[in-house]
């Protein structure tokens, strides 16, 4: 569910963020300010929110964690329309490429952090989880200047499975269908842990691969 706005026509930066197109197919160059871009931007703006929500219900499974959950799916879903907007009408921008992953960073590692907080995710997970987002970002600002590092493939993968393991998380579906869900949501946050570990090692041995090419 990262950004996949590497496909599609080339980008071309405008030279003032609200020129250029907003929202539509066209001759030149797409807007950094495009509905796409502001889409995810939106859903950076979600995040604070939902912590606070989630947060403030502190374990107590009220309508706060309920309205918090909610708020997430809505988020995370939005990962999708910024793409196919930026694809389907060919708004694709370095700023989208860049600011939709750390978008997906933001909202995810809040919901770790705060269900860390709460005490139902080992602080480990969430420290392992965030390292590695943290390192793979860092490394696309360090190659910024050379290139755009989009999403790959098992970064794609992760995030899916991050997002799920996260959405079940957050829902307190133990109430509903036992303390089973506990083991179930034990089993895809293993998933997401270990395609996270993978991922980040994918791209460390890409970017290994790049320097010695260079």
């Amino acid at each position: 569910m990262t950004d996949d706005r590497s496909g599609g026509a080339s980008p071309a930066p405008a030279t003032f963020p609200f020129r250029g197109r907003f929202a539509s197919k066209g001759p030149g160059p797409a807007s950094t300010a495009n509905i796409a871009n502001v889409v995810t931007v939106v859903r950076i703006l979600m995040a604070p929110l939902f912590i606070a929500w989630l947060l403030v219900d502190d374990g107590a499974d009220g309508p706060l964690r309920i309205a918090a959950a909610v708020l997430f799916v809505v988020a995370i879903l939005t990962d999708s329309l910024d793409g196919a907007l930026a694809r389907g009408l060919e708004l694709v921008t370095d700023f989208g490429k860049i600011v939709d992953p750390i978008a997906d960073k933001v909202l995810i590692g809040g919901a770790l952090v705060s269900l860390t907080i709460l005490g139902e995710l080992p602080w480990w997970v969430t420290a392992l989880i965030l390292l590695r987002e943290v390192g793979i970002t860092v490394y696309r600002f360090i190659v910024i200047r050379d290139r755009v590092v989009p999403a790959s493939r098992g970064g794609k993968l992760k995030t899916v499975l991050q997002a799920v393991a996260v959405t079940l998380a957050l829902f307190p579906l133990w109430n509903v269908f036992g303390e089973g869900m506990h083991w179930v949501n034990g089993v895809l946050m293993t998933a997401a842990l270990v395609a996270t570990l993978v991922s980040g090692a994918d791209y460390l041995r890409v970017a290994a691969k790049h320097g010695r090419g260079a």
